[in-house]
């Protein structure tokens, strides 16, 4: 079920909150906001949103750093798999 980018910002916000600080919360949502229109515009009607695992890419990839984020969301877009790549590593290397 689609849900609005009010609600989808909402459901955010605590884990914007706690990966990036105060400070920089509204700006985060803002960014996913145009990244998910940006998703939209390239991937067609019925992908309303950045997915849930390439988010978690971004997210993890991004480390709380909002230019790094504008960058990954950006490389996001253009093609995830390359994200996909990286952050499989990541993970494999805190293991």
């Amino acid at each position: 079920m689609a849900i609005g980018s009010t609600q989808r910002r909402d459901e955010r916000k605590p884990r914007i909150a706690q990966e990036f600080g105060a400070r920089d919360v509204e700006a985060v949502l803002d960014l996913l906001h145009l990244t998910d229109m940006a998703w939209h515009d390239c991937y067609g009607p019925r992908q309303l949103e950045i997915p849930p695992d390439v988010l978690d890419d971004v997210l993890l990839l991004a480390r709380g750093d909002l230019a790094r984020l504008v960058r990954l969301s950006l490389a996001a877009v253009q093609d995830f798999r390359d994200l996909r790549l990286a952050a499989d590593e990541q993970r494999a290397a805190a293991l």
